[in-house]
């Protein structure tokens, strides 16, 4: 039961869970900015290019014979795959600067003073300063 108790404590320290939470979004925004590549800003690129669609672009090596399928090398959907890595290095870079900008605020903020001195510290203070007098 030991091995479970420390599992358990390893799993639900906060790290982890945070960890956990930015896995999930993040594989649920990396379909979006897939689709959003695919769909939205690879169509009027291969436009502009002269109709060409991008994902169709490939080099065949070895024509497809009795059985075995046609070797092609695929560098249209190596393209698409870079624009997804470009956009999604992005997103996280301005996630990230946006951090830093909230952290730097915070920081800079000069922090609370301190509560002024109770009246019996005032009192030992003078008692203080008369006896460094004397």
């Amino acid at each position: 039961m030991g091995m479970l108790d420390e599992f358990k404590k390893f799993a639900m320290r906060g790290n982890v869970v945070d960890m956990a939470v930015g896995i999930i979004i993040g594989g649920a925004l990396g379909k979006i900015v897939s689709s959003a590549v695919a769909d939205v800003i690879m169509p009027p690129i291969g436009l502009a290019l002269g109709g060409v669609n991008f994902a169709s672009l490939s080099i065949t090596m070895k024509d497809a014979s009795e059985g075995a399928a046609a070797v092609t090398l695929n560098y249209g959907k190596f393209i698409q795959t870079v624009v997804d890595f470009t956009i999604m290095a992005f997103a996280v870079f301005l996630l990230v600067k946006a951090m830093n900008s909230l952290k730097k605020k915070e920081a800079a903020a000069p922090p609370p003073a301190p509560p002024p001195p109770s009246s019996q510290e005032l009192l030992l203070a003078e008692i203080r300063d008369i006896l460094k007098d004397k």
